[in-house]
């Protein structure tokens, strides 16, 4: 398996030309790299102006390994062969380093790079890239390979601090500043003077009004903001994100970066995929498992928007014991939770299992949001909340069977698409029937999470290592025996007269996760997904807008003169058994011609699953229109370091003989078009605010957007 790294940008605050003087003086051997033991230059090449130097060298690199794998490898050392090309024009240095010893067993591949920073020509950025395939290594492939990665992740993190102390051997040799290279002027009349040694060595001074940031190390980077199209820069990562490993800047950037390159929706925040990172230790492969998962989820469900959209109903406002509360000892925003005097089963019977579930949603979608919004206030990264939750009330009512059940489906979706939200879990006031619950909750909770619930009995919590521990004495609330007030409800019993009966809430359930202008619809092999629509004057514009969830299909749109029939449903073998296409209704029958019976009105084209595709077709006479999506058999892809978001989907796929699209339909008359995808975008298009890039395809009388 090939082992991948990618670096951050790391930012020096001095100008490429004293990061170079730094560079070359740790060659021929670096004490602050013990392994590092020599090396010899084999050849140097320098253009006729002077501008390009290519220098190769020879290293010689002692790894620390243990001496019985030394002996059987039969070496003492590795040789290394590195190519630096310095453009003093550019201002660049590109470094290229492969391994010379057991080439024919492993292959070592490291690319790096110094240039100047895009923002301020006074600073310096590097990059670093690098790959290990470990081929065959006398049977001992898995050790060499952890050997390997601990030894480079070791010499990664030294790598700024030994430019560092170079820097400062510069300074302490009175060298401050180097000048720019510049082409070489011939003047045959007049000598060109050298330069002063108190030119040559001084710094140059810029004050505010200059606009450019002042060079102590120390001081605060002005490079902390980022977005979805940027680099992620390591001065960044430390202030947002906190102190990873390099090995985990690596996974957090390699998967931000195949995010960009293969989803096409909204790309989710840098915190928000390092926490599925965190919940598959920085496993790759699982963590974008995991995280394509979510994001179809979000997609379908329309989390982005549900703070601005959801209307927490009256009986949540007044009998949901719950609400945020300041923040604890860590700067964690504080979620606190009477569950005790909750009344569980009156919020199921009278809203339903629904509704509590996208009041928790929101809950969790405000947690995000605060912690960002802490992240800020306190000047460090805060990615979790701290909840506490008071089980005093706690009785045998809280463990009615559907309200359990309610419990469960909650903690099963905010496990997979809210991982490692939670800090911290303070359970007080525990009563005898706690361990009931536990035993029926605990197996459907991470390993992770649960080693972050602290539970006390009693009043247990009130000592030393209780609860002043954690949240700070002047914020706990009042009904534990503090002296804050908290606006977190009473809660009581609901009145029966909120109740409803299975009838209303299975239909308030469904409109709920139906309340939406998308509709969700399965295409079989087989068995095509159609939609009618009848067109009543000529020149009315069928707009559409549909996502892929799953698998690839082809989208056609055909018109009729007359209206189908839809055929009466299909059994198999007379025995009432359905087929696998009867949940689809045909409406182009069978005996149909192509090109009498109905047209094709434009061309079919593919769409790949993940994508996200609008469209608008002028009709051209009234009649019927029919929207046909069919199932398509995708070829293998081809194979990659990083698969396609859309592979990794379709590894997830239950059927292989089954597509999925959430879709929305809308007839315009041709006064309320525009003739343009502005306005066809604007036409309540939840998933085309998602896209993140989209191409146009016309026709004489369609035109479609495609997300790829």
């Amino acid at each position: 398996m090939v082992q991948e790294y990618q670096s951050p940008v790391r930012v020096y605050k001095h100008p490429f030309e004293l990061i170079m003087a730094a560079y070359v003086r740790r060659f021929p051997k670096c004490p602050l790299i013990p392994v590092f033991v020599d090396s010899e230059i084999v050849s140097e090449s320098q253009s006729e102006d002077g501008s390009t130097l290519v220098t190769e060298r020879r290293c010689m690199i002692d790894v620390d390994a243990p001496r019985l794998l030394k002996r059987i490898a039969g070496v003492d050392y590795l040789y290394f062969i590195q190519k630096n090309t310095l453009n003093r024009r550019k201002r660049m240095l590109h470094i290229e380093v492969r391994n010379e010893t057991f080439s024919s067993r492993v292959t070592v591949c490291e690319c790096c790079s110094y240039t100047v920073h895009p923002e301020n020509e006074d600073w310096t950025c590097f990059e670093q890239t690098a790959s290990l395939d470990i081929k065959s290594f006398f049977g001992f492939e898995s050790t060499a390979e952890k050997i390997a990665m601990k030894q480079y992740a070791s010499n990664i993190k030294k790598g700024k601090e030994i430019i560092e102390y170079y820097l400062r051997e510069l300074e302490e040799d009175g060298i401050t500043y180097i000048p720019r290279w510049s082409p070489p002027v011939v003047l045959p009349t007049a000598r060109i003077q050298p330069p002063t040694s108190s030119a040559a060595r001084s710094i140059p001074v810029h004050n505010a009004k200059d606009g450019l940031p002042s060079k102590d190390p120390a001081g605060p980077t002005e490079l902390l903001g980022s977005s979805p199209d940027d680099k992620l820069d390591a001065d960044y990562i430390r202030r947002y994100l906190g102190d990873l490993t390099p090995l985990q800047e690596s996974c957090l950037i390699r998967l931000r970066q195949w995010l960009q390159e293969t989803h096409k929706g909204k790309i989710p925040k840098d915190q928000h995929v390092l926490r599925f990172l965190s919940a598959r230790d920085f496993n790759l492969d699982k963590a974008r498992e995991l995280l394509c998962q979510s994001l179809t989820w979000r997609k379908q469900h329309q989390v982005d928007f549900l703070l601005d959209s959801w209307e927490c109903p009256q009986p949540l406002q007044s009998y949901y014991t719950g609400g945020w509360h300041h923040h604890d000892r860590d700067g964690r925003p504080l979620y606190i939770l009477r569950l005790g005097q909750m009344d569980t089963k009156g919020l199921v019977r009278a809203l339903g299992e629904e509704a509590l579930l996208r009041q928790v949603l929101s809950i969790n979608e405000e947690g995000l949001r605060q912690c960002e919004e802490n992240t800020r206030v306190f000047g460090r990264p805060i990615s979790c909340w701290t909840c506490l939750v008071d089980l005093e009330g706690l009785n045998m009512r809280h463990l009615w069977r559907p309200g359990v059940k309610a419990l469960l489906r909650i903690i099963e979706v905010v496990e997979a698409n809210y991982p490692e939200t939670l800090g911290r879990l303070l359970i007080l006031r525990a009563p005898r029937v706690f361990p009931v619950l536990w035993t029926l909750v605990s197996p459907f909770i991470d390993e992770n999470t649960r080693k972050k619930f602290l539970v006390y009995a009693g009043n247990n919590y009130q000592g030393p290592g209780g609860l002043v521990d954690y949240i700070d004495r002047e914020i706990i609330p009042d009904f534990l025996g503090g002296d804050c007030m908290c606006e977190v409800p009473e809660g009581g019993m609901v009145p029966k007269s909120l109740y409803r009966t299975a009838e209303e809430l299975e239909s308030e359930e469904n409109r709920l996760w139906t309340d939406t202008i998308y509709k969700s619809a399965n295409i079989f092999k087989g068995a095509p997904y159609e939609v009618l629509i009848e067109i009543a004057e000529a020149s009315s514009v069928i707009t559409w807008d549909f996502d892929v969830c799953k698998g690839d299909v082809i989208f056609n749109i055909y018109h009729s003169k007359r209206a189908p029939q839809p055929p009466r449903k299909d059994t198999l073998g007379g025995h009432g058994i359905a087929s696998p296409g009867a949940v689809n209704v045909q409406l182009i029958d069978r005996n149909w011609v192509l090109g009498q019976d109905y047209s094709m009105v434009e061309t079919a084209f593919m769409c790949r699953e993940g994508e996200s595709v609008q469209g608008s077709h002028v009709t051209r006479w009234p009649g019927f229109y029919i929207l046909q999506w069919c199932f398509h058999n995708s070829p293998a892809c081809s194979a990659s370091s990083l698969p396609r978001m859309d592979d990794v989907l379709a590894s997830l796929q239950v059927s292989s003989h089954k597509c999925k699209v959430m879709y929305y339909t809308e007839v315009l008359a041709s006064h309320d078009f525009r003739g343009s995808m502005s306005s066809l975008e604007s036409s309540h298009s939840g998933f085309s605010q998602l896209s993140a890039a989209t191409t146009s395809s016309g026709q004489s009388q369609a035109s479609s957007t495609i997300s790829r």
